[in-house]
């Protein structure tokens, strides 16, 4: 997958939020706003992207999220609870209908035992569905492994939502 790809992804979504009338937010921490990037790479997208948050330290999280200072703690930034509330978070600071998020450990440090180099969790959130999450293990490079997960976020965003 490459940079192309991506685009694609990005104008399947906004033609089907233009289609709906719907908004998309996005939470991202170890992709560092590239969802963001590429939704707003397409034309007219200000009119369904609505904001992006990037929420790389557990401070963000809490602040800009709502994410729970004890979940961060029980939990750590990498795992299902907290994209669970980084999503809903978004949605509900962003009035959004639809919002990703994505915290993970892109290298090429960072990595345990329990949650290795290329452990990402996502979090799916709409205002008409109970919340979601997923984990994935990609492989590769840190680059490598932050291109998957947007791509990973993207058309599960598109597949299940849109």
């Amino acid at each position: 997958m490459n940079d192309d790809d991506l685009f694609m992804l990005g104008t399947r979504i906004g033609a089907a939020l233009k289609q709906t009338g719907g908004r998309v937010t996005c939470a991202e921490s170890c992709t560092g706003g590239w969802v963001a990037k590429t939704l707003t790479d397409v034309a007219g997208s200000s009119g369904w992207f609505e904001r992006g948050f990037v929420t790389y330290s557990n401070q963000a999280k809490s602040e800009m999220l709502g994410v729970r200072a004890s979940t961060l703690e029980q939990h750590g930034a990498v795992s299902d609870p907290v994209v669970l509330e980084m999503a809903q978070g978004a949605l509900a600071a962003a009035s959004a209908d639809y919002a990703v998020s994505i915290s993970g450990i892109a290298g090429p440090d960072g990595g345990s035992l329990e949650k290795p180099v290329g452990t990402v969790w996502f979090g799916f959130a709409c205002r008409h569905q109970a919340p979601f999450s997923q984990l994935m293990h990609f492989e590769g490079g840190r680059d490598e492994v932050r291109r998957q997960a947007v791509h990973f976020a993207l058309k599960t965003l598109l597949d299940t939502f849109l």
